[in-house]
């Protein structure tokens, strides 16, 4: 269940990435967002009935391979907080639009939850390298929401739309499948791998926002040279001056 709500999550984040660059709209994406936290939080209830509570034989495992054994239950919670995370914080993006909510309280939630994940990665740590790598990853994306939400930073707008899009993929949908499959590595190169690669994707996301910022800024700014600002939650061409 876990390796499924890691694969609804890739959907989820590529969708929000593609909305918070103007590519679709953001609706949908708040839409689609309330549907997959809701899938999520049930299924964090489901997993945590079927494998904590006993009610399935042991001898399956967690993300990363960890073992349904007696002394399984702190891998097994590690899991499924990871599940409730993710599902809650899709249930309040899509509210938060929807409802009209004013995103600021949704920006504070972010950063509350890029903490837990900064913990969540040094549990993970030393027997799951890959999976602390990628809770790693998210914590950044959750700062980012934290940083434009929370605290105003509005220029982030177009870095956390393209870090969602290049991000979704690399540690949510392509990690899910070789779960699915059974073929989660556990060796520590090939974390260390992973971490380059997504490091790499963080930084041409980086470009790519700098990139876009300034096309927009000749565009928008060529007419009265006054300087533009990105306006936070809204498509990358919507700007003030």
């Amino acid at each position: 269940m876990a390796y499924v709500c890691l694969l609804l999550s890739g959907a989820a984040l590529l969708v929000n990435g593609l909305a918070t660059l103007g590519v679709l709209p953001r609706r949908d994406a708040a839409v689609l967002s309330l549907v997959i936290g809701s899938l999520q939080l049930i299924l964090g209830v489901t997993y945590l009935g079927v494998t904590y509570l006993g009610v399935a034989p042991p001898g399956g495992t967690v993300p990363g391979g960890a073992a349904q054994e007696p002394d399984g239950g702190v891998q097994l919670l590690l899991s499924a907080s990871g599940m409730f995370l993710f599902g809650l914080t899709y249930v309040y993006v899509g509210l938060d639009f929807l409802l009209g909510l004013g995103s600021r309280g949704l920006g504070w939630f972010c950063g509350m939850v890029a903490g837990c994940g900064l913990l969540l990665s040094a549990a993970w740590f030393p027997g799951d390298p890959l999976l602390a790598t990628l809770w790693l990853c998210w914590s950044y994306l959750w700062m980012l929401f934290f940083f434009s939400l929370a605290l105003g930073h509005s220029g982030l707008s177009p870095l956390i739309g393209w870090s969602l899009v290049l991000a979704s993929q690399a540690t949510a949908t392509v990690p899910a499948l070789l779960g699915i499959t059974g073929q989660w590595p556990g060796d520590p190169a090939v974390a260390g791998g992973a971490a380059a690669c997504i490091a790499a994707l963080l930084l041409l996301a980086a470009g790519l926002a700098r990139r876009d910022c300034r096309r927009d800024a000749r565009r928008d700014g060529g007419t009265d040279g006054r300087p533009v600002v990105v306006v936070p939650g809204e498509p990358l061409g919507t700007t003030r001056r």
